[in-house]
């Protein structure tokens, strides 16, 4: 079937990503010839590339008006009227589609698609999901979406591994898409033997690469939020040594228990000591990380109101640590409540904060 001019132009704007262009070639077109399935359908495309779910809904109806049970225009039906925040009549749509159409891979993409949308569905539904993407791939293994679709689902699903090797299929066959990239750095940064550092210079380097990325930033974000949760154990450790220097930890019975004030010479070395703490431990790691995940800890601090906290209890550890380690005590009752006070700050909230996420 030969396609009038006016719509093959039209499909050329929307090859360019010119859909505004390509809706005012339609217009005059659809006015003189209402029944032209194929413009409805290049109209539907651009509506949905635009983000015009109502309008994208009206032209594929007017393709399903023309030529009943068009499987092209069920699975347009099908996303648009997911995007419009109608689920039930989106699956009823896609069913059709497998109906009319069982050996078509976009039809179980479409079902797919549209059972794995939400988190909250049941159980048996994104079981569903799981078996048509599994039929999309068998029907096309060489289509990048259709590995998509299995992913989604087998994450669904609690599949790790077939999401794992779906993923690796979607990137070899579009190695340029970058959900698939975002999702496989994703992947490999969130291992238990990757640490934080490590999980920000790789969130970041994604980034320079797929910058839109809101799965990459997120992630990013949480790996600096980790490392600025380790702040607090650097300050432990410098309340712990303040607290030996001046023998919080000995029994009152202790014969050798430390006379006090305790000399200049022992509380200049003890600051010493923390300030390798600090040097070794957060300066100069900081100073190695890249600038993009330097920028991030900054922007987190400023965005994230845990990020604040963390550092706050930081700081409060490190102050108490300081006014026990450099004032010349005669008595130790002052030191112990101050080495309570920093000790309860942070332990108060590490039970639970590792799971915010700035």
């Amino acid at each position: 079937m030969s396609v009038n001019p006016v719509v093959a132009r039209a499909g050329a704007l929307q090859a360019a990503d010119r859909f505004e262009e390509s809706k005012a070639v339609l217009a005059p077109h659809l006015a003189e010839e209402p029944d032209d399935e194929w413009a409805w359908q290049v109209l539907a495309v651009a509506h949905e590339k635009l983000g015009e779910y109502e309008l994208a809904e009206r032209a594929a109806t007017e393709m399903l008006r023309i030529t009943p049970g068009h499987v092209g225009a069920l699975i347009l039906l099908s996303r648009v009227l997911l995007r419009l925040g109608r689920p039930a009549e989106a699956r009823a749509a896609a069913e059709e589609a497998i109906r009319r159409a069982p050996d078509k891979w976009t039809s179980h993409f479409a079902l797919s698609g549209v059972l794995v949308a939400y988190a909250t569905a049941p159980p048996a539904d994104h079981e569903r999901a799981y078996e048509a993407a599994h039929e999309a791939v068998r029907l096309a293994p060489q289509e990048p979406d259709a590995h998509q679709a299995l992913c989604f689902a087998a994450v669904r699903t609690q599949r790790q591994d077939v999401a794992k090797q779906a993923l690796v299929e979607w990137l070899r066959l579009d190695p340029s898409n970058e959900t698939a990239q975002a999702m496989h750095i994703d992947a490999m940064a969130d291992t238990p033997d990757v640490t934080a550092a490590q999980a920000a210079e790789m969130y970041s380097a994604g980034l320079a690469g797929v910058p839109q990325s809101p799965m990459l930033r997120s992630g990013l974000d949480h790996a600096t939020y980790r490392l600025l949760r380790g702040t607090r154990w650097l300050a432990l450790v410098c309340l712990a040594a303040a607290g030996v220097m001046i023998d919080l930890f000995a029994t009152a019975k202790d014969p050798t228990l430390r006379e006090l004030p305790v000399p200049l010479g022992n509380r200049v070395w003890v600051l010493m000591v923390m300030a390798a703490i600090w040097g070794f431990g957060a300066l100069l790691r900081y100073r190695r990380l890249r600038t993009g995940v330097q920028l991030n800890i900054r922007s987190l601090v400023r965005r994230g109101r845990w990020a604040r906290i963390v550092l706050g209890q930081a700081a409060w550890t490190m102050l108490c640590a300081l006014l026990i380690s450099q004032i010349p005590w005669t008595d130790r009752s002052v030191p112990e409540v101050l080495f309570w006070a920093g000790l309860v700050a942070p332990l108060s909230t590490m039970a639970f904060d590792r799971r915010k996420t700035g």
